[in-house]
């Protein structure tokens, strides 16, 4: 791998095209004045290194734009170069962290959706040397896969919480939508709200295909006259139940997981109950700051345990607190 050494201007040498996201100011090389980033200041005076941030995201999932923004503004205060890939499929995801270690990257931050897919591969980046933090999924498996910690909300927490307070809201047949079936962070969400709310049904949609996912949840809600609530897994899924619920006629209340700003409104307009927020913004930032500090001093946040950013339950009661983070982008 690429050693800790002073270097400047790093290019990426890649078969699938790779995003640089907060690589250096216009001077050429120079490390970024992160006032705009978050940061409030000058990058540090280390050396530049190379970080992949590899992921699972399905296109135009809007959770991902906030993972990368807390990225951007760790690279930027860190003097690291980030290089975004992502891809739905496990196969082309595990294509990606390959990638990355044939380029010598300083470091990979990767999500772990698929553990059976990602373990070989993972191997070989740790095999290689490279320093590796997980994120978002795959906190139960991080450590045997040889990531030094992982960042992210306990996906089984999370469920737990949303079926204790549906339950305690008098909610008894909820119905789970899961968007990517076989996705572990998913189906322990919903298995997490089932241990609370034995009722609870579980709708799987393809997540890829919105029109086809809102005439499922249409064709569902239809069919089920008993159901009480509807829970998307992401902000985007919720806001296409949403129009499901109109076009079935249903009185059913929906609830959801993750925010974006078009989530975060329909909570504020009362369309919404409530959502889980895993702090997506955290875990970008956090994973390109353990690898930065890592490779610093060789330091390893979180004890061999995982940083847990979330679950936070974002309702009518804090909506207006958190809607003007919402608006910055940070959450």
């Amino acid at each position: 791998m690429a050693k800790f050494t002073w270097r400047r201007g790093v290019t990426a040498l890649a078969v699938v095209p790779l995003l640089a996201l907060a690589a250096c100011s216009s001077s050429g090389g120079k490390p970024a004045d992160t006032a705009s980033a978050g940061g409030g200041g000058q990058a540090v005076s280390t050396p530049r290194l190379k970080v992949a941030l590899i992921t699972h995201a399905e296109v135009g999932d809007t959770f991902w734009d906030i993972v990368r923004k807390g990225a951007e503004a760790a690279a930027a205060k860190d003097n690291v170069e980030v290089l975004y890939t992502s891809d739905a499929d496990a196969g082309r995801q595990v294509q990606l962290v390959q990638q990355a270690i044939d380029q010598k990257v300083d470091g990979i931050a990767v999500t772990i959706a698929n553990p059976g897919a990602m373990k070989d591969v993972l191997k070989k980046a740790t095999d290689a040397g490279i320093p590796l933090v997980s994120f978002n999924a795959g906190g139960d498996v991080s450590a045997q896969m040889g990531a030094f910690t992982h960042f992210g909300s306990n996906e089984t927490l999370a469920g737990e919480a949303v079926g204790t307070k549906l339950a305690g809201d008098g909610y008894k047949h909820p119905i789970c939508v899961i968007q990517s079936q076989g996705q572990v962070q998913l189906e322990q969400r919903c298995a997490g709200v089932k241990t609370k709310v034995p009722g609870t049904e579980i709708l799987y949609v393809n997540g890829a295909d919105m029109t086809a996912v809102q005439s499922t949840a249409t064709a569902k809600l239809q069919a089920s006259k008993d159901a009480d609530v509807i829970i998307g897994l992401g902000a985007p899924i919720t806001l296409t139940i949403i129009k499901a619920v109109a076009d079935a006629g249903s009185p059913i209340k929906v609830a959801s997981f993750d925010l974006n700003p078009a989530l975060a409104q329909a909570i504020n307009d009362g369309k919404v109950l409530f959502t889980v927020d895993q702090q997506p913004w955290l875990q970008g930032y956090s994973s390109i700051d353990a690898i930065w500090q890592n490779k610093l001093g060789g330091f390893k946040i979180g004890g061999g345990q995982p940083v847990l950013t979330g679950p936070t339950i974002v309702d009518k009661s804090n909506i207006s607190d958190v809607l003007k983070y919402v608006q910055q982008g940070i959450r």
